[in-house]
């Protein structure tokens, strides 16, 4: 791995907050083994080896049932590490994919088949090239004959010209951690409402409640990032979700333990039907239909 990247904590706390039966965890990856599933030539980092059975082993230790395992960009657009690990665990996962243009209908057609039920379009400069939105575009409208969704990862400072775009795709759209907002600024400044206001007018969009751990200035008690999340899980109840981000790549300032990350969901989250919704009935209506 690189020499400035951070493994993930070794031995994550046992969470004293108990999610309820049959809850996802619906954003983690995995990582190789390399020398099973070599890295991406055109990677922008190299990271540790973070395999399926760690991600199983993590699942069980935090009271998790199932996983959304989510593509990462080390891996690029050769998603063996991703299906590898979804038929290993059955139908307790789900992937999101990133493909190709020229994808062919039977690749798409095996990869429906190993659970796969979105892709991801990734527009953090740092970490991929860029593309034309009209290759999202043609992607865009075969994956939504299958039933997909696309998740998108931007930064904050790029929602205002991302947005035409991302409107007019056709089908149900996943705004991964909140749309990486400032936590800074606060929930009443205009960069936040205008996340909201997409939200708000866009029926088909929800978003992932995640990564305090990224979005900190604070630090590991995530209080500063909290009141983000509650706002969009009381005003968008039906269309959040939650994941680990595990073994979170990429980060910089401090490796965060999982168990804790667990124990921010009350704060987030504050009543039993609102951690259920959370935890269990969004992601399984998305994924598990």
């Amino acid at each position: 791995m690189d020499s400035s990247y951070l493994a993930f904590h070794p031995n994550p706390s046992k969470p004293t907050f108990n999610v309820p039966p049959g809850s996802v965890d619906a954003h983690c990856h995995v990582f190789g083994p390399a020398a099973e599933f070599p890295y991406a030539p055109e990677r922008k980092y190299t990271p540790c080896d973070a395999g399926k059975k760690q991600l199983f082993a993590l699942r069980d230790q935090l009271g998790f049932t199932r996983n959304v395992i989510v593509q990462a960009s080390c891996h690029g657009r050769n998603n063996d590490a991703l299906v590898d690990a979804l038929k290993a665990a059955g139908s307790l996962a789900r992937g999101v994919a990133v493909v190709n243009p020229d994808i062919t209908d039977a690749e798409l057609s095996a990869l429906d088949a190993a659970g796969v039920r979105g892709v991801r379009f990734n527009f953090v400069k740092r970490l991929v090239d860029s593309t034309p939105k009209s290759v999202f575009q043609g992607i865009a409208e075969r994956i939504a004959a299958l039933g997909w969704h696309i998740v998108v990862y931007f930064e904050a400072p790029d929602l205002k010209e991302l947005t035409p775009f991302l409107t007019s795709l056709p089908t149900t759209v996943v705004v991964d951690h909140m749309g990486r907002p400032d936590v800074t600024k606060g929930v009443d400044h205009p960069d936040f409402q205008n996340f909201i206001r997409l939200l708000s007018e866009n029926d088909n969009f929800w978003t992932k409640v995640s990564c305090p751990e990224r979005l900190t200035v604070d630090g590991p008690a995530y209080d500063d990032v909290v009141p983000y999340a509650r706002e969009l899980v009381d005003r968008f109840p039906d269309r959040v979700l939650w994941g680990t981000d595990w073994p979170h790549p990429n980060m910089k300032s401090h490796m965060p333990d999982d168990g804790h990350l667990v124990d921010v969901i009350p704060k987030i989250a504050t009543t039993q039907e609102k951690q259920r919704a959370l935890l269990v009935d969004n992601p399984m209506r998305l994924y598990w239909r």
